[in-house]
C-alpha cells in the first residue's frame, strides 16, 4: 500500500489528482492537501475585473468532486514540508505521511519586495480571483472619474501574457464604455522587448505586440524595473541594454494593475535540497526531485532557469499545455513506480497559449518552449478570443466531473490547424 500526496488544488494540483487516481493499485491511496475547498480558473481573472465574469461562474467546489474519486481532500492547508521524514506538517499541527509527495502549490506573490505594491497597497492584482474581484471594485470607481492606467509586469515577473490581455481587455471595455479617449494608457515590462514572455519570443510576438499596443494607442516602456508605488503614483527606472539606468519615469494614475515576480510558498521555501533561492522546486526531466526521489513537482513552482540573461530579470512561464503535460508524465512515472518499475516519461515542455485581448487575441506555440525549437508560430485574430471562451468552458467542466483525460494541446492543435498552423510543427 501506498499513501500519494498532491500538495496544491489548483490547476496542477487538481489535475494531478484526477490523473493520479487512474494509476493507483486497489490498496493505494491519494491525499490532496489545497488552501481551502476552492478551485479558481486564473485565465478568466482578467475578464472579472471588467464585470466579464462573476466569481461564482469561474470557481468549483472541489469537495464533492474529490469524493466522488475517493480522494482524500485536506483543505486547511500546509504549513511546511519535512522531506527528510515523507511528511507535511498541516496548519493544524497535524501531519500527513506519504510514500510519494507531487508538490503542486503554485507561487507565493512576492508583492513585498517593490515598496507599495500589491492591492493591499496601490496596486491592483489579477493573479488571484479575489484580487480580481477587489480590482473589479477599483475600476468601477475609475470609471467615473477616468484617468491614466499603468499595466504590466515588474521585474522578476515569469507570467506576461495576463500583463497584455489585460491591457488590450481594458481598452475594449473603456471603448464600450466610450471614455477611452479619457484615459491615456501605458504598458510597463521588465522584457527587453515587446512579445519576449520570458520565452524570447515565440513567432512574430514581437511585431504583432507591438502593432497591437500601437493600434490601441497604449504606449510602452521595456526593460523596466518598478522602484516604488504610492497613492496615484508608480516610479519606473528603464534600463538599457547593459543594465545601467537609461530614464526614470515618474508616472501618475488612476488604475494601475502589475504583475508581481513569483517566489515559493513558505511551506517548502528554504529546503536545501529541493528548492532553488527563490523556493522554487529542483526537478530533474521527469519532474523528480535530485535529493528526493519519492518526491515531484509541477506547474508554476517548478524551478526553469531563465531563456537567455536580460538587463532586468525575467522568469520562464507555465503555460496550460506545459503544465498539462507534466502532470500526465508524472502520473505515469508515479504509476510505474508503484509497480517495480522506472520512470521512463519525460514531459514535452510545449508552450501552447491563448491571450484574449477582448475582441481578438494572439495565440502561439513553441515546441519545445524554450529554444531552438521544432515549431516557432504566433497568430492574431478575433478566432483567439472564441477560442479561449470555448477553453474555458470545457475546462471548467473538465474540473467540475474530474475529468482527467489531457485536453488542452488537442484544443490548440484543432484551432491552430484551421488557422493555418503548418503540419509540419505538429
Amino acid at each position: 500500500m501506498a499513501e500519494i500526496v498532491v500538495l496544491g488544488a489548483g490547476l496542477s494540483g487538481a489535475l494531478m489528482a484526477y490523473e493520479m487516481s487512474e494509476q493507483l493499485r486497489k490498496e493505494d491511496h491519494i491525499t490532496v492537501i489545497g488552501q481551502g475547498p476552492t478551485y479558481q480558473f486564473y485565465p478568466s481573472n482578467p475578464w472579472v475585473v471588467v464585470g466579464w465574469r462573476k466569481r461564482h461562474e469561474i470557481e468549483v467546489d472541489l469537495t464533492k468532486v474529490m469524493e466522488k474519486k475517493n480522494i482524500r481532500f485536506i483543505t486547511e492547508g500546509a504549513k511546511r514540508v519535512n522531506p527528510d521524514e515523507n511528511r507535511v506538517e498541516l496548519n493544524s499541527g497535524e501531519s500527513v505521511a506519504y510514500d510519494y509527495m507531487v508538490i503542486a502549490t503554485g507561487p507565493e506573490l512576492a508583492f513585498d519586495e517593490i515598496p507599495g505594491f500589491g492591492p493591499q497597497a496601490f496596486t491592483q492584482s489579477i493573479c488571484e480571483t479575489g484580487q480580481a474581484v477587489q480590482a473589479y471594485e477599483a475600476f468601477e470607481e475609475f470609471c467615473k472619474n477616468p484617468r491614466p492606467i499603468v499595466v504590466g509586469a515588474a521585474q522578476g515577473v515569469s507570467c506576461f501574457g495576463p500583463a497584455y490581455e489585460f491591457a488590450f481587455v481594458l481598452d475594449t471595455e473603456l471603448r464600450r464604455r466610450k471614455i477611452r479617449h479619457k484615459v491615456p494608457m501605458t504598458f510597463v515590462t521588465s522584457e527587453p522587448y515587446i512579445g519576449h514572455l520570458g520565452l524570447d519570443g515565440v513567432g512574430d510576438t514581437k511585431g504583432i505586440l507591438e502593432s497591437a499596443l500601437r493600434t490601441r494607442h497604449i504606449k510602452w516602456i521595456t526593460n523596466a524595473r518598478v522602484k516604488e508605488a504610492t497613492e496615484g503614483h508608480i516610479s519606473i527606472e528603464e534600463l538599457n541594454d547593459d543594465a545601467s539606468l537609461k530614464q526614470t519615469h515618474e508616472m501618475d494614475f488612476g488604475f494601475a494593475m502589475m504583475m508581481p515576480a513569483f517566489r515559493g510558498v513558505p511551506a517548502v521555501f528554504g529546503i536545501e535540497g529541493l528548492t532553488n533561492p527563490r523556493g522554487f522546486i529542483l526537478a530533474d526531466a521527469y519532474q523528480r526531485n535530485p535529493t528526493y526521489k519519492n518526491v515531484f513537482s509541477i506547474g508554476v513552482c517548478v524551478a526553469i532557469p531563465p531563456v537567455t540573461k536580460t538587463p532586468v530579470p525575467v522568469g520562464v512561464p507555465k503555460t496550460g499545455f506545459m503544465i498539462e503535460s507534466m502532470v500526465t508524465a508524472t502520473a505515469h512515472n508515479i504509476g510505474k513506480l508503484l509497480r517495480g518499475g522506472e520512470v521512463d516519461i519525460k514531459p514535452s515542455w510545449n508552450a501552447i497559449c491563448l491571450a484574449d485581448f477582448g475582441d481578438g487575441g494572439i495565440a502561439f506555440v513553441a515546441q519545445p518552449q524554450l529554444p531552438p525549437r521544432n515549431a516557432n508560430w504566433a497568430a492574431s485574430g478575433k478566432w483567439v478570443h472564441w477560442a479561449k471562451i470555448a477553453f474555458e468552458k470545457y475546462f471548467m467542466y473538465k474540473i467540475r466531473i474530474g475529468k482527467s483525460e489531457p485536453f488542452y494541446e488537442k484544443f490548440m492543435m484543432k484551432f491552430a490547424k484551421i488557422h493555418k498552423f503548418e503540419d509540419g510543427a505538429h
